[in-house]
């Protein structure tokens, strides 16, 4: 597929640059993208950090989840088709939808990171 890029398995860290073909912490190109999960289309990205093994992009699921949000660590991502504009993660919708509820008030914290860490099976902040 043109335009396809593979993402690293790191769970808070996008891919090199070389693996991606774009510089993600430079030249972040996926701020409102589709995400696809392994059965289906889960929302949109709503917001996407690029900090040194920190990285993870929040997910506005729609009516999907009743409209509710997801984040999930940048290490999730399998693929990013800038063609079509669609981030596709390495998860089932079950996985995310059962992943720990999101909060507006602490996902940037160390402690909410750190739950969604050891859910998607690596550490944390």
């Amino acid at each position: 597929m043109v335009g396809t890029r593979e993402t690293t398995t790191n769970l808070w860290t996008y891919a090199e640059a070389d693996t991606l073909g774009i510089d993600m912490m430079r030249d972040p190109k996926i701020m409102g993208f589709s995400v696809e999960a392994r059965d289906g289309g889960i929302g949109s990205i709503d917001e996407a950090t690029y900090g040194t093994e920190r990285s993870y992009v929040v997910v506005d699921t729609g009516p999907w989840i009743f409209g509710k949000k997801v984040m999930l660590p940048a290490g999730t991502i399998e693929t990013v088709d800038f063609d079509d504009e669609k981030v596709y993660v390495k998860l089932d919708k079950d996985q995310i939808k059962d992943s720990p509820e999101f909060d507006e008030d602490t996902y940037r914290g160390a402690e909410y990171r750190e739950r969604i860490g050891t859910y998607y099976g690596g550490p944390g902040a």
